[in-house]
C-alpha cells in the first residue's frame, strides 16, 4: 500500500513574492507537491509559475495538473518538461490530459475535436514525450504528429524522465493512463466542458470503483506500480459535515449521502476526514490527494496526520 501524499493546486494570479511564499508555505505544511492547471483564464502559465515555485523551495515537488495536450506540440512540451526537471533538480512531475474545458477552445479558436480524436491525439503525444524524455532519438509517424530523428535533450535528472501523470474521467483516457503513466488521475467525467451538477453521477464511489477497474484491467501486472490520484473539489473541516454536504449536494448533482462519500469531497472533522482517507485507500487504492490552495491551511491538520504514512 502506497504512503499518502498531498498536493496543492493553485491557479490564482499573484505577484512573484506572493507566489513564492505560497510555495514555501505548502512545503512547510507538509504538502508534497504544488501543481498548476492549464487554462486560458486569469491564472498563471503553468511552466513559468512552477519554475518560480521550484526556485523558492528545496524539497517541494512541482507539477502540472494537467496540461491540455491540444495547446502544445509534444516535442515542444518534452523540451520544456526536461528543462524544468533539470532546473528543479528532479522535482518536476508532468501531468497531461486530453483537454476538456470548452471555453478554453472557444476563446482561443483552437479546434475542439470530438473526445475520441482528442484522446487519440493524446495517446500519440504521450508516446512521443515518453521517448524524448528517455533521451531517445525519435522518429514517429502517426495520424496527428510526425517526428523525424529528433533527439530528446536536455537529459532529465531521473532516468526515463520525470514521473508522467495522465488524468481524466473517461474510460479511454483512464485505460491510456493505465498503460503508459506512472500516476493515474481518477477524475469525474467532464464531457460537458464545465464543472456543474452533470459531473455528480461520475463522482460517486460506485463510479470511481468502475474507473479503477478499467485501470486495473488495462494495466495488468503494472497496476501495482501505479499511483492513483483523486482531486478533491470540496474540502472543509467542520463539526457539521452532514449539514454542509446537504447544502452542497444539489450543486454537485448528488444526494447528501453520495456527496459525503464521494472521493472528490472531504467534509467533516479532522478525525472523520482522516478515517475516510484511510478507508478509501484500503478500498480503492487512492493514496495521492489533490487539494485546492484555498483549502491548504484548513486541511493542514489532516496532512500532518497522514502524509508519508
Amino acid at each position: 500500500m502506497r504512503a499518502f501524499r498531498f498536493g496543492v493546486q493553485a491557479r490564482a494570479p499573484m505577484e512573484a513574492g506572493g507566489w513564492q511564499e505560497l510555495a514555501r508555505q505548502a512545503e512547510g505544511l507538509g504538502y508534497d507537491i504544488l501543481c498548476v492547471p492549464d487554462h486560458f483564464d486569469r491564472g498563471p502559465a503553468p511552466m513559468v509559475a512552477l519554475a518560480f515555485a521550484a526556485e523558492a523551495t528545496t524539497t517541494l515537488r512541482v507539477g502540472t495538473m494537467v496540461l491540455a495536450n491540444d495547446f502544445r506540440h509534444p516535442a515542444a512540451l518534452a523540451k520544456e518538461a526536461a528543462t524544468l526537471d533539470v532546473l528543479s533538480n528532479g522535482r518536476f512531475e508532468l501531468g497531461i490530459g486530453a483537454g476538456w474545458q470548452t471555453s478554453d477552445y472557444q476563446r482561443t479558436g483552437i479546434a475542439m475535436d470530438r473526445p475520441g480524436v482528442r484522446i487519440e491525439r493524446l495517446g500519440e503525444a504521450v508516446a512521443i514525450i515518453k521517448e524524448l524524455l528517455a533521451g531517445e532519438t525519435v522518429t514517429f509517424s502517426g495520424q496527428h504528429y510526425t517526428i523525424d530523428g529528433l533527439e530528446g535533450l536536455p537529459e532529465p535528472v531521473r532516468q526515463g524522465g520525470p514521473p508522467l501523470f495522465v488524468a481524466g474521467g473517461s474510460e479511454r483516457v483512464l485505460r491510456l493512463a493505465a498503460r503508459t503513466a506512472d500516476i493515474a488521475g481518477v477524475n469525474p467525467n467532464m464531457a460537458a466542458g464545465v464543472i456543474d451538477e452533470r459531473v455528480g453521477p461520475s463522482a460517486t464511489v460506485e463510479a470511481t470503483e468502475a474507473k479503477i477497474e478499467w485501470i486495473r484491467e488495462s494495466a495488468g501486472e503494472r497496476f501495482v506500480e501505479l499511483e492513483l490520484h483523486s482531486r478533491v473539489h470540496v474540502a472543509s473541516i467542520t463539526n457539521d459535515g452532514r449539514g454542509l454536504a446537504e447544502a452542497l449536494a444539489p450543486a454537485m448533482g448528488l444526494d447528501t449521502d453520495r456527496a459525503l462519500a464521494s472521493p472528490h469531497s472531504m467534509i467533516g472533522t479532522v478525525e472523520e476526514v482522516v478515517d475516510k482517507l484511510v478507508r478509501q485507500r484500503e478500498e480503492l487504492g487512492i493514496s495521492y490527494i489533490g487539494l485546492s490552495a484555498e483549502s491548504m491551511e484548513e486541511m493542514a491538520p489532516v496532512v500532518a496526520r497522514l502524509a508519508g504514512t
